[in-house]
């Protein structure tokens, strides 16, 4: 009887399942959502004009200090001057996205990183060296450490995690869940900034800037919070991979070909390289940012958090990705001269042309939402219907979280969905005293929490095959199966450790404070 209970549940389960992927596969290309998403504006905006929609609320003048009434109608976007303004803006809206320039040029440092085998190479001589009772942490761990590199971590750290838990005679699904749960679960937690950093802060700041102009959400905005998310998640992902996940696997004889090499003589010489530049590259911009009176802080103030240094973090960022790799590089070989570093550098800025396509249409559409007034006034009406229930604070944080983590299930691409939540929910947020910065950490947690039973996610697949090289029966079903207790903990630990930053009002970062 209760195997047939079994069965019939693990059916539903199945079939609820595939019901996702299948409404998940219907969805057009992200690309595409935003045209769509272009066109419903331009028709609804007209309606709203027609019918004279409008909002009046508060607006803090920022020159003068003084708060005034404002009051904001629609605009239709088939109105003439709306026209002008869609054909002329088409190209400014692009170049002049803010996350365009700040992931390029991120992302010409981890790409050369990347491509001579330095990220790589440190992932495998971690690994190695790994005690047998830190194996599961240290898996999860450099999960989470990879998507500094965005997608290395999937392709070169999860196949690893199984091989790695092989030599230590466990099972290599297990250390396939612990990996994937790292690289993907892990997506917003990491002690450096990342190349994801950048894109959210362009479209928070973009979002923000359509209450207060002057508003700018940095790079490092969720700074502080990501670091204590690292060892959370490490943790969380530690138990449930040691208690939960990999009790219930069968036992698994391993080939005896399967096992977690060193790296070779050229790499270690590319590594010793490595960490001599950067090391020196370290100790040169602390001599420029640690004296009070450093090149690298505020001239006038001496500060820190207005400095020089912050406002070119990504920069800074890129040097200490792009030197180290070029380093590496030259001891291991795999650069000989300019044109292998500068080949490399086309090779990941040629990778990124799904994201520029993507970049085009979301800038337009969140162009002409803006223009058509239809943000501010979703987002005033938003507030004042929430004031009026009464339903604000953290319920709403939390609420957000969760509708966040249901929607990534369907839409799995981060920057589409910030893209298309950002410009209501962060201004609406702002209304509510709640700072952009926090409305993009809960975001950030939510798409986190379900990327590890997402089917429609880009490197899920490729999960589903490395799972079938241990498992021939296993598929899409039984790879969520072995996930689902990881997403289901991360989104618990998540919350309750987001209750507590938020109920003692820490900081998220540098210079960006929980409320507005």
């Amino acid at each position: 009887m209760s195997e047939t209970k079994t069965k019939e549940k693990k059916g539903f389960i199945l079939r609820a399942l595939d019901t996702v992927e299948r409404v998940g596969n219907g969805l057009p290309n992200p690309a595409t959502i935003f045209i769509i998403l272009t066109a419903v504006v331009i028709v609804i905006s007209a309606i709203c004009a027609a019918c004279g929609v409008e909002v009046s609320y508060d607006f803090l003048d920022s020159s003068t200090g003084e708060i005034t009434q404002k009051t904001v109608a629609a605009v239709s976007l088939l109105a003439p001057d709306s026209i002008r303004y869609m054909v002329t803006k088409v190209v400014s809206n692009f170049t002049g996205f803010f996350a365009l320039g700040t992931v390029f040029t991120i992302m010409i440092g981890v790409g050369v990183a990347d491509g001579t085998g330095f990220l790589s190479a440190l992932l495998r001589k971690v690994a190695a060296s790994t005690p047998k009772g830190m194996v599961t942490a240290v898996v999860v761990f450099l999960g989470i450490m990879s998507n500094i590199a965005s997608s290395t971590g999937y392709v070169v750290l999860v196949p690893l995690g199984a091989i790695l838990f092989m030599a230590f005679g466990r099972h290599p699904i297990a250390g396939l869940a612990a990996a994937f749960a790292g690289v993907s679960g892990g997506w917003s937690a990491n002690l450096l900034i990342a190349t994801n950093d950048p894109m959210f802060a362009g479209m928070s700041t973009q979002a923000a800037q359509t209450l207060d102009p002057n508003y700018t959400v940095l790079p490092v905005a969720n700074w502080f919070f990501m670091i204590a998310s690292t060892f959370l998640i490490t943790a969380i992902g530690t138990l449930v991979t040691d208690k939960l996940v990999e009790p219930r696997l069968t036992p698994y004889v391993p080939d005896a070909s399967e096992q977690v090499h060193d790296i070779a003589e050229n790499e270690k010489r590319g590594m010793r390289f490595a960490g001599i530049t950067a090391v020196v590259y370290v100790l040169f911009i602390a001599s420029l940012v640690v004296p009070t009176n450093g090149l690298l802080r505020n001239p006038e103030t001496h500060s820190f958090l207005s400095s020089p240094f912050m406002s070119g973090i990504i920069f800074f960022m890129m040097l200490l990705f792009l030197l180290p790799g070029l380093a590496y590089g030259i001891g291991a070989g795999s650069i000989k001269n300019d044109k292998d570093m500068i080949a490399l550098m086309n090779k990941t800025i040629s990778g990124l042309s799904s994201f520029m396509v993507l970049i085009f249409f979301a800038a337009q559409f969140t162009a002409c939402f803006n223009y058509s007034n239809l943000g501010t006034i979703i987002s005033v009406s938003g507030a004042d219907f929430l004031k009026s229930v009464g339903f604000t604070g953290l319920p709403l944080i939390i609420c957000f979280i969760v509708l966040t983590a249901f929607i990534n299930i369907f839409i799995a691409v981060d920057s589409a969905k910030w893209a298309i939540m950002a410009p209501i929910f962060v201004p609406m947020f702002m209304r509510l005293g709640l700072s952009p910065e926090l409305t993009q950490c809960a975001y950030r947690i939510g798409d986190s929490a379900t990327n590890i039973i997402a089917p429609l996610m880009p490197f899920f697949v490729l999960t589903v095959a490395f799972f079938q090289k241990y498992d021939k029966k296993a598929g899409i079903g039984s790879v969520i199966s072995t996930m689902l207790p990881y997403s289901i903990c991360f989104l618990l630990g998540w919350l309750v450790m987001f209750s507590v930053w938020y109920l003692l009002g820490l900081p998220l970062g540098p210079g960006s404070p929980m409320f507005y």
